[in-house]
């Protein structure tokens, strides 16, 4: 019987576990997770009151997947969670600016789509440049380049810094002009590469997303998706179904090394040091963030590991609250870089998704919310390296400098930390990893998947683990 280890137990590694036990039934397939729980970046945190008792979790990871890419909601209805996939409310998303809080100008990803809606949110000189952009020369494009960087070629260093890079700092806790404009927005890029207005390129790519409306509705389908009780309600909901498929998890399981056998099996090597626990495995999935896929894949392959210790990677913190006599309006607040000290963006949990607005109200009475600010970026580990109540006394106090948080009043606080979370698509990423591919390719039964490769939302990580699978059994 075949044996194949999957290495990493967050979303990408139970996906790829549960893809792989749908087509491989009689596989032995064992999940090696090194943290205590699985899940990785798919957590949640027990809101509950002590005199209410436990039952409100909220995310404190990701806490939506879009809703137009099929992986994430295909896995939902096969995990039988239809009845709980919801949608975000009518709320929009905001901008914290000079102050104030303002309507965010329609962008197609941080990318201007109107500039008359850019007065007021560029300075006058600001607006002028962004402007003259249609008249500016525009050749093709020679290759991938930094999307921030050409943003302000285009239009100007206000709207790379004030539209683009907070969009983007909220997805990839990264800096904007060092970001592959190819990974980042395939899309834009396809449209922008043989040169011409970057904004006509926008408006195109926008209207022809806007076309794709629901034919049985009329109207454009929900962008994101979530699910009542939280996206991190996904891992025991696999962790049950891989439970009865027979699939192995092991948890608080790090493994140490892996190397080939001269037969041509695999020894995955767990356990301390001084008592090392080897498992004989036919093939392997590597589902682990670059850094350690790295480490263990070195003895396998210098090039590969070498292209993967070239991905950086930000750390960040989620800083959740529940307030009282707050007025937080939208769901939430896109930050620019030094309008805060350190929070990048709001997320108002409760004004987002009815869910929680509803047990929210349940637990702590009316005229409660619940609130995420998110913290750090790639560059800015210092400003993480205080303790929690440091962090949390720190970051309400900046957020009380903003319209509507002015009288909040902290009934609850927590901190969850993402270390080295999230990779960031450094210019020629995209070429970076073909190269990757083909190192690893030459590797029999070998193969990666994660949120490096193509994508850091919950649907992507999906589709790299699909494609291992796909790879592993082909």
């Amino acid at each position: 019987m075949t044996t194949t280890v999957i290495i990493g137990g967050g979303v990408t590694g139970l996906s790829a576990a549960h893809r792989l036990a749908q087509l491989a039934p009689q596989e032995t397939i064992i999940v090696c997770e090194s943290s205590p729980r699985l899940g990785g970046k798919l957590r949640g945190l027990d809101l509950g009151s002590p005199a209410t008792g436990s039952g409100f979790v909220v995310d404190v990871g990701a806490e939506s997947m879009l809703a137009r890419r099929p992986e994430g909601t295909a896995l939902i209805s096969e995990l039988g969670l239809d009845d709980q996939l919801t949608h975000p409310t009518k709320a929009r998303a905001q901008a914290y600016l000079g102050g104030a809080v303002r309507a965010l100008p329609p962008t197609n990803l941080g990318v201007p789509v109107d500039l008359d809606a850019l007065e007021g949110y560029l300075s006058a000189e600001g607006l002028a440049r962004a402007q003259a952009e249609v008249e500016l020369p525009a050749p093709p494009l020679a290759g991938d380049v930094g999307i921030g960087e050409y943003v302000a070629q285009r239009f100007g260093d206000e709207v790379t810094d004030r539209v683009l890079e907070p969009m983007l700092g909220g997805v990839y806790a990264g800096q904007s002009r060092r970001l592959s404009f190819q990974a980042v927005h395939p899309t834009l890029y396809a449209a922008a590469r043989d040169g011409g207005s970057l904004l006509q390129s926008a408006q195109r790519v926008a209207a022809a997303a806007g076309r794709r409306n629901d034919a049985a509705t009329g109207s454009a389908p929900p962008v994101f998706a979530g699910l009542v009780g939280g996206i991190n309600t996904m891992i025991s909901a696999l962790a049950d179904d891989l439970g009865r498929r027979g699939v192995e998890l092991r948890t608080g399981t790090t493994v140490r090394e892996l190397t080939r056998t001269a037969s041509g099996s695999y020894e995955v090597i767990t356990g301390p040091v001084p008592a090392p626990v080897t498992i004989i495995a036919d093939r392997v999935l590597l589902a682990t963030p670059a850094a350690p896929t790295a480490r263990l894949i070195s003895g396998l392959s210098s090039k590969a590991s070498s292209i993967l210790e070239g991905i950086p990677s930000a750390s960040m913190a989620v800083v959740t609250f529940v307030v009282a006599d707050a007025a937080l309006d939208g769901s939430g607040l896109l930050v620019p870089p030094g309008e805060l000290p350190t929070i990048k963006a709001f997320t108002y949990s409760s004004n987002k998704w009815a869910w929680i607005a509803d047990r929210a109200a349940a637990v702590y009475g009316d005229g409660v919310a619940v609130a995420r600010a998110s913290v750090g970026r790639l560059g800015e580990e210092q400003l993480l390296q205080v303790d929690d109540r440091q962090l949390i006394d720190r970051t309400i106090a900046e957020a009380r400098r903003v319209p509507g948080w002015e009288h909040a009043r902290l009934l609850v606080s927590s901190v969850q930390r993402w270390g080295g979370g999230l990779p960031q698509y450094l210019v020629d990423h995209r070429r970076s990893m073909a190269q990757l591919g083909a190192a690893v390719d030459a590797l029999p039964r070998v193969t990666v998947a994660g949120a490096y490769l193509d994508g850091v939302g919950v649907p992507p990580c999906i589709a790299t683990a699909h494609r291992a699978v796909e790879s592993l059994l082909g």
